[in-house]
Order: C-alpha cells, then structure tokens, then sequence
C-alpha cells in the first residue's frame, strides 16, 4: 500500500519507512511527489499532526501519514515543544537549535526533558476518524553533545538507564524505545484493526 508522508525530513522518513515495513506500507515523501508542506500553525502536536496528514492526503491523492513531534523541556514550561524544528530560527538549523537549548539550561538543574510524537494516518484527506497515536520518552538534557546517530536534539538526549544519549543508540534500540517508535506501534496495531475490519464480509 502507497502511503505519502507528511515530511521532508529525511531522518524521519528513515525512521518510519524502518518502523511501518512490516505492515506492507510504502512510503512516499511528500516532497518525492512535488508537495509542499503545510504550516504548522497550531499549538499542540495532535493539531499540526493532523493538518499535515489532511494537506499531504488532498495533494497526492493518497493516504497519509504525519507526525508532529519535539522536545519539551519541564524547566522550559515545555519549550521547545511544537516549536522544536525551528527553535532558533526558521532556517531549521540543529547545531543552532542546540546551542540555544543549552544557553536556556545554563545554571538550571532541572535537565528534565521528554520527547513527544503525535502520529496521524487519514484515508482521504475529509477522514472522519483519523488513527491517532502519542508516544513519549523520558530523559534529561546534557551540554556536551554526544553521538554521531539521529538528528534533532538526539546527541543532547540522555537515556538515563543506559547512560547514553539518543544520539549514541543503534538506530534499532532507538526505535524500540523511542517517541516516535512508540507512536508508529500504536499506529500499526490501529492500522491492523482498521483494515481487517474494512476486509470483513
């Protein structure tokens, strides 16, 4: 089954092309079929989620998936949050969006942060019951980066029980405990439901 994801970030698509194989999911991106991306105008990772999906669906004719996920820091009152992409700017720069995570840490304690990912599947883009599914991964933040995997804030990521950041992790321990790994097993099973339901006589 063709599916186009609501991305061009090409971390992500990696990722989810890994995460969704199993159910015969063939991923697209957008921008691989001339699209655009929508706007993430709305405060929460549901909303953009799902405007995202919608836009991808209605252009390409085809199903779609999206995904709105961030960093919310807990000393930060959850910032970046939706914000995360371009925290220091437009220009999407990680190195740049680091460096500013970390001069807002500076002399605070509290390095408590959590990953969220809001995934979202529609049939068409006017789908009534679009599959939603959250995840969230715990950790803290540490100034020095460390790892040369993931992309985003991974190498500032730290997993406390194993003592390393997201940016050190096998990219297949990372999807077993990841956010977005997370979401895209909730998405699957939702996504097997669905269609044996629709199968049935």
């Amino acid at each position: 089954m063709q599916v186009v994801l609501a991305s061009g970030n090409a971390g992500k698509l990696k990722e989810l092309r890994a995460l969704l194989a199993p159910l015969g999911i063939e991923l697209a991106a957008q921008g691989e079929l001339g699209l655009e991306g929508a706007p993430e105008t709305a405060c929460t990772f549901v909303e953009n989620a799902l405007a995202k999906a919608r836009h991808a669906s209605e252009g390409a004719g085809l199903p779609a998936i999206a995904d709105d996920s961030g960093l919310a820091v807990s000393a930060l009152n959850g910032a970046p949050g939706v914000h995360s992409a371009r925290y220091a700017g437009p220009a999407r720069d990680d190195g740049a969006n680091n460096r500013k995570l970390v001069a807002a840490l500076a002399g605070i304690s509290d390095r408590r942060a959590r990953f969220c990912c809001a995934m979202v599947y529609v049939d068409e883009p006017g789908d009534p019951v679009p599959v939603i599914a959250m995840g969230e991964w715990q950790g803290t933040i540490v100034d020095e980066a460390r790892g040369e995997n993931g992309f985003g804030y991974d190498p500032h990521f730290l997993v406390p029980e194993l003592g390393l950041t997201s940016g050190e992790l096998d990219p297949k321990l990372k999807n077993s405990l990841s956010h977005r790994g997370q979401a895209a097993r909730t998405l699957l099973a939702a996504l097997r439901r669905r269609h044996a339901q629709t199968d049935e006589p």
